[in-house]
């Protein structure tokens, strides 16, 4: 995976300012006959504990710059600063661990192994990061409970449904303690009630633990929960808001959203 500063320019974003962090990033897919710019030169902060909605038009790049911030995917030129820390600095194994140890992921499509119980999907990335066998037990039963799905903890995927489903993806997501979750269209596969049920949920575990929410959504009923949304299109943010029936505006709000520019902190009234 390659990381690449931005050409003839120096990295000015301050990574003290945010959880999340990025100047000038650029991302393109050469798809043999023809080279397609997914990012132009994305300026983008997160404070820790805000839940930020990054809202656009379809094929706009908003879940390409969710894999770009968490480092799924490499970027051809910017900087991204997680937690203070630059990923071009992290070699493929420290960014596997950082993810694996810091980051959660919540996505439309809830990639549970149907083979598996509730409980041995949700404790699968801690075996994986090889934590002993009783531990992860012990922390999927305790995230299943902060989703509300202790007694389902052996029902199998196709026994849930969709809303409890993707209430396992999110306990999934937080068995690790993470610093910052990234969801993509958390709600997009779930009927009205159980997105609501999952909105509230994601609100709560925001406001109770301060926990860092980035999330890719096509809905304004979502967005309108969120501390911020921020715009996107044709691979540029474009813009953001403080919803007016959202969150309160996070008390150290950061915004450094843009293209090509400086961060720029500004209260919030």
């Amino acid at each position: 995976m390659v990381f690449r500063k931005s050409k003839g320019k120096e990295a000015t974003v301050d990574p003290g300012k945010g959880i999340i962090q990025s100047q000038g990033v650029v991302k393109v897919y050469d798809t043999g006959s023809a080279k397609l710019t997914a990012l132009r030169g994305i300026d983008f902060a997160v404070r820790k504990g805000e839940m930020v909605a990054v809202m656009g038009p379809s094929g706009c790049g908003k879940t390409t710059l969710l894999n770009c911030l968490s480092g799924l995917d490499d970027v051809d030129e910017g900087t991204i600063w997680l937690e203070g820390e630059d990923l071009a600095t992290m070699g493929d194994k420290r960014r596997t661990s950082y993810r694996a140890k810091r980051m959660g992921f919540i996505f439309q499509v809830f990639n549970l192994l149907p083979v598996l119980s509730a409980v041995e999907n949700v404790e699968l990335p801690l075996l994986v990061d090889n934590v002993k066998p009783s531990v992860a037990r012990q922390k999927a039963l305790t995230a299943l409970e902060t989703v509300g799905l202790r007694d389902w903890a052996g029902h199998r995927p196709a026994e849930l449904s969709g809303g409890q489903r993707q209430r396992v993806t999110i306990a999934r997501s937080l068995v690790n303690d993470p610093a910052i979750v990234w969801a993509d269209e958390p709600t997009g596969a779930l009927d009205s009630k159980s997105a609501a049920d999952i909105m509230n949920l994601l609100r709560t575990l925001n406001a109770e633990r301060s926990l860092t929410i980035v999330l890719v959504t096509h809905d304004p009923g979502v967005g309108g929960q969120c501390h911020r949304i921020v715009r996107m299109q044709d691979g540029a943010i474009v813009g953001e808001e403080v919803p007016a029936n959202g969150i309160a505006a996070h008390p150290d709000h950061y915004v450094a959203a843009g293209n090509g520019g400086q961060a720029v902190a500004t209260a919030q009234a």
